[in-house]
């Protein structure tokens, strides 16, 4: 098959979650099929990179944009029926551009990267078979983050009526979809429940690059003190907010049990909240870094508090890749599949936690297990290559040339003007 990837972002330096996916799986699907690339590029963002792209994509386009401002609230977000998270990737000249690509070559699906572009495919091109690959599930997400973060009684206003519209159009979205691929069961259970019971979908679970992120791909060796470590972006509101859990009520529990805890902070663009964590007594907050390896090496234990789900979850399935064991939520792991006490410990409360991340810098026995577990089942399970493989297969499933899908309601789409 001939495919047109549609990405938001050009998913290059590999410096977050979302492009180790994207990337990682687009790369599988252009071993199996020719496959075109058109990506966008806000503040340069991703410009001069485009060669990390041609030696597996036959043609890469990478097309500057910035977004319209956000709608006021009336007349012009209340009359549009667009949520206003996805109206503000409404583009004219995007959608004219995209127009122009599809008309240029024959192609038998369109592979859209996240929510937000699926609009500029309902009105036009409906000929196209469209796959919809899902770094999170954006209704999901968007609830999960109302439940946990503390919104302004305008914000929670304005968040209501964005969901009212996120579901409808999540539900337009499924109608048009050949195939949706989903990053866990617990995303899987969201959609079927509560958008669409007749998608098809595929379940391609976050992995790991282990020819990267391997046990012997650091001369680092463990920090002679006890030392966690919590890695991703620092500006992304899952880890804003499980940074703010774990100190508000983990920490001090677990530096009362472990005599000279040193906290590792990893990831770009830390928000004023997490710079100020570097103000504690033995934690570092890097920004940041060329190569996060020696960070996971230098560790004991990996750290994942999360309380949002949604996500691409990289940082697991690189710790486990590397050797440096994991203490999460349930919630922090989904979609891994992974056991409690086999490859993983669990803790759902922060007491719970504490005790956990404790007995585990505690028994250096416990870690060996968990380390050696945890690489087998990124080896097994979790390497970009068997997950590219699924993909392809899931392709080969539910998509065939020249098959059109059925027709799909389309959405009136408001397009504001670009300022």
């Amino acid at each position: 098959m001939r495919i047109l990837a549609f990405y938001p972002y050009l998913p290059w330096p590999l410096n977050r979650g979302a492009y180790h996916r994207a990337y990682h799986l687009l790369k599988a699907l252009a071993q199996k099929h020719t496959v075109d690339l058109l990506a966008l590029s806000e503040n340069a963002e991703g410009i001069g990179f485009e060669r990390n792209f041609t030696d597996f994509c036959d043609r890469v386009y990478v097309r500057p944009f910035r977004h319209p401002e956000w709608e006021r609230l009336f007349p012009r977000r209340l009359l549009n029926p667009l949520p206003s998270t996805v109206a503000h990737w409404t583009i004219p000249s995007l959608s004219a551009e995209l127009s122009r690509l599809l008309s240029s070559r024959h192609y038998d699906a369109v592979h859209v990267l996240d929510l937000v572009l699926a609009q500029y495919l309902f009105a036009e091109h409906r000929g196209l078979a469209v796959v919809l690959d899902r770094t999170r599930v954006d209704l999901q997400y968007q609830l999960m983050e109302h439940q946990r973060l503390n919104f302004s009684l305008r914000n929670r206003f304005l968040n209501f009526e964005n969901y009212a519209k996120l579901w409808f159009f999540e539900k337009q979205v499924a109608r048009r979809c050949a195939l949706q691929v989903l990053c866990g069961p617990d995303d899987e259970s969201f959609v079927r429940k509560y958008i669409s019971q007749s998608v098809p979908l595929a379940i391609i679970p976050n992995g790991v690059d282990l020819d990267f992120f391997h046990c012997d791909s650091s001369t680092e060796t463990r920090a002679s003190e006890p030392t966690i470590i919590f890695c991703g972006a620092m500006d992304y509101n899952p880890n804003v907010d499980a940074l703010r859990w774990y100190f508000s009520e983990i920490h001090d529990q677990l530096a009362r049990q472990i005599q000279n805890l040193r906290v590792l902070i990893v990831g770009k663009d830390p928000v004023p909240e997490v710079k100020s964590y570097a103000d504690l007594t033995g934690v570092t907050v890097t920004g940041g870094v060329p190569d996060v390896r020696p960070y996971y090496k230098r560790a004991w234990l990996q750290i994942v508090p999360l309380r949002i789900g949604g996500g691409t979850r990289l940082k697991i399935a690189e710790s486990l890749g590397i050797g440096t064991p994991v203490v999460s939520t349930p919630i922090g792991a989904q979609g891994l599949d992974l056991r409690h006490e086999h490859d993983i410990l669990y803790a759902d409360t922060a007491s719970e936690f504490a005790a956990q991340a404790a007995r585990a810098l505690h028994d250096v026995a416990l870690r060996n297990r968990l380390e050696q577990n945890g690489r087998d089942s990124a080896e097994k399970r979790l390497s970009w290559k068997t997950l590219g493989a699924n993909l392809c297969r899931a392709y080969d499933t539910h998509l065939h040339p020249n098959r059109a899908p059925s027709a799909a309601q389309s959405i009136p789409a408001a397009e504001p003007v670009l300022r």
